[in-house]
């Protein structure tokens, strides 16, 4: 499929989505908020006003300031936040019982399409930036949100997913023998690698496609059209290729992995963070910290997922017991790893579950017994430092004017993520509260 056709799509949706936003920010806005969450030492501060000016914090000052402003924003009864960022989804698509026979009767152009209405679902429910892992569409839909023709959020793309023969990536996964012989096995250009050699070239074909991350699938995965879940994909050397070539373009590299064998391999060979992480060993833990590598946990897609294992028909009769096993393990293991020190970052893996729930991985970090104020940060300054940005992820002066507000303390009850009702990027309202006094 043609990369113009998917831009093309992308572009002929300008004029809905982006009446959905307002209109160009004015040139400063002071925003009043009742309390603050400051990201950097996880508490809750008291009433600040926040001083907007051209897409960036200008100033943070304790109480209601008296500010010049084009406009001024009265956020009564709210907790003022840095927009948060998820660092796993997945924007052109949404899992459903049609999910594996749609990539055989639908284009990039169909997926483009629906991509637009996921962006949009996931900037209205508080993030404002992501990292989307894996897929052609969203390299597409990012320049689209940056010329502003569509409404979403910041989106760090990877592009296509590095896997190996029959690996979790692999696009061939689940055709017949004889289509598979008709179209031919995919090579590093499709991002599928079976040397060391290839492993660079399917690095280089990254960035030539013009993604901002490497994704690599270090074992099976639960929702690929395979029996194993878990099992190693990559050898130690490939994966080390990976991220030295990764490293060569300025490249982070997130790996995808179940298997604690695959974890110990991703983890040696470089890369900067661990994806869902289910069968994670103390090994590998210690490993981990021992390397600084971050841990993504994404306990809404284990939930997800094995909840849908009971349904029947909802997922192939190959992939059931996948789900329902591993699906149901994410959130012990989440709780195990904040507990030895891991480092964790924030992430969802959205499209396996619908787009705009994303605040919900919050509650169950939480009920897996990790701190609210850490997992706000997981979402705020730590997604920042596994992205390698440092001007985002906190609410001061310099930084991007990302901001985001709900009525309430998330600490004292994260129920309240949930109840995002303003939201701002780069200085630009896209959600304000429908009883909000609005300008003063």
């Amino acid at each position: 499929m043609s990369a113009r056709l998917v831009a093309l799509a992308l572009a002929c949706l300008a004029p809905l989505p982006v009446m959905a936003a307002e209109t160009a920010a004015p040139a400063t806005v002071a925003l009043h908020c009742e309390r603050l969450f400051d990201a950097r030492s996880g508490r809750i501060l008291g009433e600040h006003t926040v001083l907007v000016r051209d897409g960036r914090i200008a100033e943070v000052l304790p109480g209601r300031a008296k500010l010049a402003a084009a406009e001024s924003v009265v956020l009564a009864g709210h907790t003022c936040l840095p927009g948060w960022t998820d660092l796993h989804v997945h924007l052109d698509g949404e899992s459903s019982p049609q999910s594996y026979s749609e990539g055989f009767r639908l284009d990039p152009v169909d997926f483009a399409y629906r991509s637009v209405g996921y962006a949009e679902k996931t900037l209205l429910a508080g993030f404002t930036s992501v990292r989307d892992l894996g897929g052609e569409v969203t390299l597409h839909l990012r320049d689209a949100i940056n010329q502003d023709l569509v409404t979403g959020p910041r989106i760090f793309a990877a592009g296509t997913a590095i896997a190996t023969t029959g690996g979790h990536a692999d696009p061939t996964n689940g055709y017949n023998t004889h289509l598979s012989h008709l179209i031919g096995p995919p090579g590093p250009t499709d991002g599928v690698i079976n040397s060391v050699d290839e492993a660079r070239q399917a690095v280089r074909q990254r960035y030539k496609d013009g993604s901002d991350v490497i994704k690599i699938t270090a074992t099976g995965g639960v929702l690929s059209y395979a029996k194993s879940g878990d099992a190693p994909q990559f050898t130690l050397d490939e994966i080390k290729a990976i991220v030295d070539t990764a490293n060569d373009y300025g490249f982070r590299v997130a790996a995808h992995a179940h298997g604690s064998e695959g974890m110990k391999r991703a983890v040696l060979g470089g890369v900067t963070s661990i994806e869902h992480g289910t069968y994670m060993s103390d090994e590998v833990m210690r490993l981990m910290k021992q390397h600084g590598t971050w841990y993504v946990p994404t306990l809404y897609a284990g939930r997800f997922v094995a909840d849908k294992a009971k349904v029947d028909g909802y997922f192939p009769a190959v992939v059931r017991p996948k789900a329902a096993r591993i699906g149901a393990q994410i959130q012990d293991t989440a709780a195990k790893a904040y507990h030895n020190g891991v480092k964790i970052g924030f992430g969802t893996d959205m499209g396996v579950g619908p787009h705009g729930q994303n605040a919900h991985e919050f509650l169950y970090m939480v009920e897996a017994g990790i701190p609210a104020a850490y997992a706000l940060q997981s979402a705020t300054v730590h997604a920042a430092e596994v992205l390698g940005v440092d001007d985002q992820g906190a609410l001061e002066a310099g930084m991007r004017a990302d901001i985001i507000a709900m009525p309430g303390d998330p600490v004292a009850d994260i129920n309240a993520v949930l109840g995002v009702d303003f939201v701002m990027k780069d200085g630009k309202v896209y959600r304000r509260p429908e009883a909000s006094p609005g300008a003063e």
